[in-house]
């Protein structure tokens, strides 16, 4: 049977959805797989690592390789840059493994018009209440910020109908076990064309 040809994800999905828990899970249960590290503007965290967390670039590096057109994708949130290089991604998709890529709907829209065959996931709560309540819960933000995140969440979950697929996050264990089927799913197919 031929090998299956590297597959480019993009998942996407409110703050407070549960991605990075999902997508952790995967990671750590799954082989074959690659997290797209993106270049950003803003400093590291305390803790973060260049090249494994993101590329950090300064302001002015990033805006040259913006003209130079080599992001997939890029936007500008909360004040500073992030993006996907394109020699990151088509390095990752040459190793021959899947590669994931963590992106906003705008983010999501570019690397499906370079990439039209990339499969497309949005990770949904089960509710704006429950969203709400899990942004409560963690503690992080004020309520200011939740408020924000909320009303952008209503529109990210506008647009979950341009996804290939929508998992509703309502229990980790269930939404790990959906992620995994598709990613299966797509893997046999590619391998079967």
């Amino acid at each position: 049977m031929p090998a299956a040809t590297p597959k480019v994800y993009v998942v996407s999905a409110p703050s407070g959805a549960g991605k990075h828990t999902l997508l952790h899970e995967v990671f750590e249960r799954n082989e074959g797989l690659e997290y797209s590290v993106s270049a950003t503007t803003r400093p590291p965290r305390p803790g973060e690592v260049p090249g494994r967390d993101y590329c950090f670039l300064s302001e002015d590096a990033f805006r040259a390789r913006v003209d130079a057109g080599d992001f997939v994708e890029w936007a500008n949130v909360h004040g500073y840059h992030y993006g996907t290089l394109r020699e990151e991604l088509e390095r990752l998709i040459a190793s021959g493994s899947d590669v994931i890529l963590e992106l906003d709907v705008q983010g999501m829209r570019s690397v499906k018009a370079v990439y039209p065959d990339a499969v497309t996931i949005f990770i949904a709560p089960p509710s704006l209440e429950e969203l709400g309540r899990r942004l409560r819960e963690r503690g992080t933000d004020h309520p200011e910020e939740i408020a924000l995140r909320l009303r952008n969440a209503e529109e990210e979950m506008a647009a979950r109908g341009e996804y290939d697929h929508v998992i509703v996050n309502d229990t980790v264990v269930e939404a790990v076990q959906e992620l995994e089927r598709i990613l299966r799913r797509n893997r046999h197919d590619a391998s079967e064309e």
